[in-house]
């Protein structure tokens, strides 16, 4: 009598079934694997961009009012001169 694993159905074995259910079985956990790594980084990356966005919003604010701070220098230096001449 010969092992299960021998026995052909209809030319197919049974060896070569629970091999190709094997190779499928890692073939799909290697693919999700991946799916679920790059998922975890994309994620990351998004959350980094979303603080960087913040953080140049904040300097982009601060940027905005010291210039607004110059400028109104400017005009009060402006006028202390227009001021002295006249």
């Amino acid at each position: 009598m010969t092992a299960i694993e021998h026995q052909e159905l209809k030319g197919i074995t049974i060896k070569n079934i629970i091999v190709t259910v094997v190779s499928t079985a890692s073939i799909v956990a290697s693919v999700m694997t991946t799916y679920f790594n790059l998922k975890n980084d994309m994620s990351q990356l998004r959350n980094k961009q979303e603080t960087t966005d913040r953080v140049n919003e904040i300097r982009l604010k601060v940027l905005e009012s010291e210039v607004n701070i110059l400028q109104q220098q400017l005009q009060e230096i402006k006028y202390k001169q227009l001021t002295l001449k006249s």
